[in-house]
């Protein structure tokens, strides 16, 4: 006599989300956005400091993130990593192949100007010294005063820039974009937990970032 196999239906249940306990410790593993790059800021040079200012006009742009960061690459791969060069360089040159390289389609001869101009502004104000731009402020209000000098630089570029300098400068200390407070709530993540100028701080706020689509959902 056969025998029928009897199956029962199982519902799947859906994954649980994780713990906010869980989150909070992803977040604290965040990779900067300077580190993506290959940018050493604990160093304290100059150079280094130039490079995330360099990154931070283009992360500042009205392009992708992914765009911003290709011209950067582009920007180091033709040796353009200080200011001299750049202006060296000159406008045609950045429009094409820098930007081109990049995937700006838009807005690249005007962001190459941009460029250009802060360039030669930082080089005539501070001898292309960023250290300097910070060395002599009298606190940090007035170095965000001296970075929105700059041409095309709003409050978000110059909180792009000073957000991951908090550890290394000490007048470098802006308040978290309302994203990062709104989602940080929406996570149940305690920013007060930590210390602003700690580099977990920073790490945190980065990886907030990098999720701030999740407020549109």
């Amino acid at each position: 006599m056969a025998t029928l196999a009897l199956t029962k239906s199982h519902s799947v249940r859906p994954p649980l989300p994780p713990s906010p306990e869980l989150i909070r410790r992803a977040l604290e593993r965040s990779e900067l956005y300077s580190e993506e790059l290959g940018i050493d800021l604990a160093k304290r040079s100059d150079a280094e400091y130039f490079r995330w200012f360099l990154a931070s006009l283009l992360f500042g742009g009205r392009i992708s993130e992914t765009i911003a960061k290709n011209t950067y690459r582009s920007f180091i791969r033709h040796g353009l990593s200080n200011p001299r060069k750049i202006l060296d360089a000159g406008w045609d040159f950045l429009v094409n192949p820098v930007m081109r390289e990049g995937g700006y389609v838009r807005y690249d001869g005007r962001k190459s100007a941009q460029v250009l101009r802060d360039c030669g502004l930082l080089i005539a104000n501070y001898g292309g010294s960023l250290d300097r731009l910070h060395d002599t402020a009298h606190d940090a209000h007035e170095v965000e005063q001296r970075l929105l000098e700059f041409h095309g630089v709003g409050p978000i570029t110059a909180n792009i820039f000073l957000r991951e300098l908090r550890p290394f400068w000490i007048k470098a200390n802006p308040d978290p974009l309302p994203c990062v407070k709104k989602l940080a709530k929406r996570l149940a993540i305690d920013l007060g937990r930590y210390r602003k100028k700690s580099i977990t701080f920073v790490r945190v706020e980065a990886g907030l970032i990098r999720r701030r689509h999740e407020l549109a959902d």
